[in-house]
């Protein structure tokens, strides 16, 4: 007698996927990959962050003004009096001929309105263009701080748009004030590296000098990061802008104190070159988030696109930095507008009462199964407890999170699990009614139930699919649920109940007890 077929070693192996790999996140072991629970069901912080879209119009001024400066240099063009008003560049060339060649220039960058009067020139944004910086400062934002906290090690953040300026922050599992504080730093850090040039015809006046003296001459002042006394003049237009940065990494320097090595990329790296080639014997300020971090002079042209900051960080700090610089400079500032801690006790009210409906749900769908199909109701409850431990089992592989909507789904994925057993089941009990052999009724009944399941569980995962592309946290949690339950329901609905009726074939046709089998006489 053929026992074993390849449906039910897929079924069984299923079933040994689901148990091993469920386990650590029922038993809440120390080892192995474990279910996340979201801020609603463990608690965290809530925080909502306004970002200052103001500051990415500036940004993306002093970003044309560099361009400006460095295409000149490069070209050989005489141009003096750059300085950034407000929301525009000015500048004045001092040969007429060389006016088309930057107008050409400029024409290359979207959004610009370009005012020529004589040998001066004043470029500014259009209103649109304004607009569309201050919108996409925002996106970036909510794609800066994700990706910040995903390297940062914290599971599954939720971070979102709230209307124009705003962003909703959730971070499930922050609990402690340390863990609070660095998750806030690590949000709020702006990351803006500069490479500035320091103005050494008047860097012994810096400390007479105030900052409308300094900008005259086009000039900042910027104070040292470890000593706030300590003041350097450098040109405000920067050499170049953490944009350039493709890479940022922890290191040790020589007396094994944490610096910070960052890698450009191509662009970058010509820039800083070129820079380099022509100011030796000057200083290049490594400024980050206005603060200066290190003025070494320059021996010699730098290469290979390579740089280094130290300023006393803590490895704490100086991993910080990496992943901030990594992830992307934020293109505004960020505020923080408002900020609650989220206690568990909700979570616990929440586990506690989705499992009393997980629990109730499953016992009453697991004895209408026996009472109605009898054994057929028992393979049914097989393939139910497999979907379980299966929808565990996938969640805690991938690290998704479980929500307060996603327990709502696992609680609805139980009947749906059913479903197509019963359909199924119908089938094979409606073909057993007109007078067909058992053997021969469920072979139909599989066939025959097919394209009703496939239609309706395609549906279903087309409508979950959407949810979770456009949905936020808590949507996507119940679309994640449902759409490995369907998927995990057709595994042990069509293959795995059907490999056991191939298995039990030869007992059930030699009974001939359709009414023990299915419940029909």
């Amino acid at each position: 007698m053929k026992i074993f077929n390849y449906r039910l070693i897929i079924f069984i192996l299923s079933i040994i996927f689901g148990v091993v790999f469920s386990m650590p996140s029922f038993m809440q072991t120390d080892t192995g990959k474990k279910i996340a629970l979201g801020l609603d069901l463990q608690g965290g912080l809530h925080m909502l962050l306004g970002v200052q879209t103001d500051e990415a119009v500036t940004s993306k001024i002093k970003s044309i003004a560099s361009s400006i400066k460095y295409f000149a240099e490069d070209e050989d063009l005489l141009i003096e009096e750059l300085s950034i008003n407000e929301n525009s560049v000015s500048f004045t060339v001092l040969d007429g001929d060389e006016i088309p060649k930057i107008e050409k220039m400029l024409e290359k960058i979207d959004g610009l309105n370009i005012a020529i009067d004589g040998l001066n020139i004043d470029v500014s944004l259009t209103e649109e263009e304004a607009i569309r910086t201050k919108d996409l400062s925002v996106s970036q934002a909510v794609e800066t701080i994700r990706n910040r906290l995903d390297q940062f090690g914290l599971a599954e953040p939720t971070v979102i748009r709230q209307g124009e300026t705003d962003i909703v922050v959730q971070l499930p599992g922050i609990k402690s004030q340390d863990e609070e504080k660095s998750a806030r730093e690590l949000i709020s850090k702006p990351a803006n590296l500069e490479l500035m040039a320091v103005d050494e015809e008047r860097a012994d006046q810096v400390y007479t000098m105030s900052d409308a003296q300094a900008a005259e001459y086009g000039d900042i002042i910027l104070e040292d990061t470890n000593n706030p006394n300590i003041l350097y003049l450098v040109k405000e237009i920067p050499i170049l802008s953490g944009d350039q940065v493709i890479d940022a990494k922890v290191a040790f320097d020589q007396s094994n104190q944490p610096i910070i090595n960052f890698t450009l990329n191509s662009a970058g790296a010509r820039i800083f070159g070129d820079f380099t080639a022509k100011s030796v014997g000057k200083r290049l300020a490594v400024v980050l988030d206005g603060k200066v971090y290190s003025a070494p002079s320059i021996r010699e042209r730098i290469g290979g696109g390579s740089g280094q900051i130290s300023g006393g960080f803590t490895i704490a700090e100086a991993g910080n930095v990496a992943i901030a610089l990594r992830s992307g400079a934020l293109p505004a500032s960020v505020k923080l507008l408002e900020k609650r801690s989220v206690g568990p006790s909700l979570g616990a009210d929440s586990i506690e009462a989705s499992m009393i409906a997980l629990i109730l749900g499953f016992v009453l769908v697991v004895v209408f199964m026996v009472v109605y199909y009898r054994l057929a109701g028992i393979v049914a409850n097989i393939a139910l407890i497999t979907n379980i431990f299966i929808i565990v089992s996938v969640m805690a592989m991938f690290g998704a999170t479980l929500t307060l909507p996603g327990m709502a789904g696992i609680v609805l994925t139980v009947g749906m699990a059913v479903d197509a057993n019963v359909i199924i089941t119908e089938r094979i009990r409606e073909l057993l009614k007109k007078g067909m052999s058992i053997p021969k009724a469920i072979e139909d009944g599989y066939a025959n139930a097919m394209r009703a399941i496939l239609d309706a569980n395609i549906t279903t995962l087309l409508v979950a699919v959407i949810l979770y592309a456009y949905g936020t946290g808590p949507i996507k949690g119940f679309a994640v649920t449902i759409s490995i339950g369907i998927l995990a329901s057709m595994l042990t609905a069509i293959l795995g109940t059907h490999g056991i009726y191939e298995a039990l074939l030869p007992k059930i046709s030699k009974d001939k007890n359709a009414k023990k089998w299915f419940g029909v006489s």
